[in-house]
C-alpha cells in the first residue's frame, strides 16, 4: 500500500508564506520590491564587472560569479512565491519541486564555496601584492570556479536523489514557499536517517572547509595588516576585508541555523522567516554591500553614468 501511494503522488501543494489575507498585500509589495532590486542590483553588477576594464581582476571575477549565484537561486524561488500568494491552485509538479531544490542547492552550495575562494582571494593579494596577478591567473581563476560549481552540482545531486525517493504517502501539502528539505521530511512516511547522515556528512563537511578556509585566511590577513606600520596602509588592507566578512558572518549563520538542528526543534514558520532571509533578502544585501562600501565599484558606476549622460 505504501508503495502504491507514493506512485501516485504527482504533485505537491505549498501552503506560501501565510494565509492571512490581512497582509498578503504588503507581503508581496514588499518582496516584488526586494525581488526587482536582486535583479537590478545583480544583473548591474555582473554587467558593471563585464564592461568596466579596471574591475578585470580576480576578485571582481569572483564577486560577478557570487552575483550570478544570488541571482540563479533567487529567481529559481521568489517568482513562484509571489505569485502563490494570491494563486488559488498552488500546486507544484513533482518533478518541478525536484528541480527547484535541486537549483537552489546547487547554487547555495556554490555560494558557500565562493565566500570561501573569495576569503583565500584575499589573502593571496594582501600576503604577497606584487605576486597576486600572477598567483591568482586566470587560468587558476577558471579552474577555482569550476570546481566551486563542480561540488555544488554534485552535493545538490545527492540531496536531491535523497530526498525525491522517499515516500510521500500521507498528505502532499508542504508548509512552506518553497520544496526544502526539513518541511519534506516531515511528510514523509519514510526513513529519514540516510538524508540527515547526507546533510551533516556531506553537507556539514562542505560547511566545515568553507568555515574553516575562511577563519584560516582572515586570521592570517590579520596578522599581516598589524605589521603595516601606516595607518592609511592598514586601514585600506581592512576595507577590502570587511564587505566580504559581512557576507559570510549573514550567509553562513542563516544556513547554519537552518539546516544543523536536530529536526526535533524544527519550527516551520521560523524556519519560513530564516529561508526568506537566505534566498532573498541575502541575495538583495549582497551586491548592495559590496556596492556601497567599494571605491572601484563607485568609481565604475560613475564612469558608466557619465558615459550614459554623453
Amino acid at each position: 500500500m505504501e508503495g502504491e501511494n507514493c506512485s501516485y503522488l504527482i504533485e505537491f501543494q505549498l501552503l506560501g508564506i501565510t494565509n492571512n489575507p490581512e497582509i498578503k498585500t504588503i507581503i508581496f509589495i514588499m518582496f516584488l520590491i526586494v525581488y526587482f532590486i536582486i535583479l537590478v542590483a545583480n544583473l548591474g553588477m555582473i554587467f558593471l564587472i563585464r564592461m568596466d576594464s579596471q574591475l578585470q581582476t580576480p576578485m571582481y571575477f569572483f564577486l560577478s560569479h557570487l552575483s550570478f549565484c544570488d541571482l540563479y537561486y533567487s529567481t529559481a524561488i521568489g517568482p513562484k512565491m509571489l505569485v502563490d500568494l494570491f494563486a488559488k491552485n498552488k500546486s507544484i509538479p513533482f518533478i518541478g519541486c525536484a528541480m527547484q531544490f535541486f537549483t537552489f542547492c546547487t547554487f547555495g552550495d556554490s555560494e558557500c564555496l565562493l565566500l570561501a575562494v573569495m576569503a583565500f582571494d584575499r589573502h593571496k593579494a594582501i600576503s604577497n601584492p606584487l605576486l597576486y596577478t600572477v598567483n591568482m591567473s586566470n587560468k587558476v581563476c577558471s579552474i577555482l570556479m569550476a570546481g566551486v560549481y563542480l561540488v555544488g552540482l554534485v552535493d545538490a545531486l545527492i540531496h536531491t536523489t535523497l530526498a525525491f525517493r522517499l515516500c510521500f504517502c500521507g498528505s502532499n501539502e508542504i508548509n512552506h514557499f518553497f520544496c526544502d528539505l526539513p518541511p519534506l521530511f516531515l511528510l514523509s512516511c519514510s526513513d529519514i536517517q540516510v538524508n540527515e547522515l547526507a546533510l551533516f556528512t556531506v553537507f556539514g563537511f562542505i560547511e566545515l572547509s568553507t568555515i574553516s578556509i575562511v577563519l584560516v585566511s582572515y586570521c592570517y590577513i590579520i596578522f599581516l595588516v598589524l605589521k603595516i606600520h601606516s595607518t592609511e596602509g592598514r586601514f585600506k588592507a581592512f576595507s577590502t576585508c570587511t564587505s566580504h566578512l559581512t557576507v559570510v558572518a549573514i550567509f553562513q549563520g542563516t544556513v547554519l541555523f537552518m539546516y544543523f538542528r536536530p529536526s526535533s526543534s524544527y519550527s516551520l514558520d521560523q524556519d519560513k522567516m530564516t529561508s526568506l532571509f537566505y534566498t532573498l533578502v541575502i541575495p538583495m544585501l549582497n551586491p548592495l554591500i559590496y556596492s556601497l562600501r567599494n571605491k572601484d565599484v563607485k568609481k565604475a558606476l560613475e564612469k558608466l553614468k557619465n558615459k550614459m549622460l554623453f
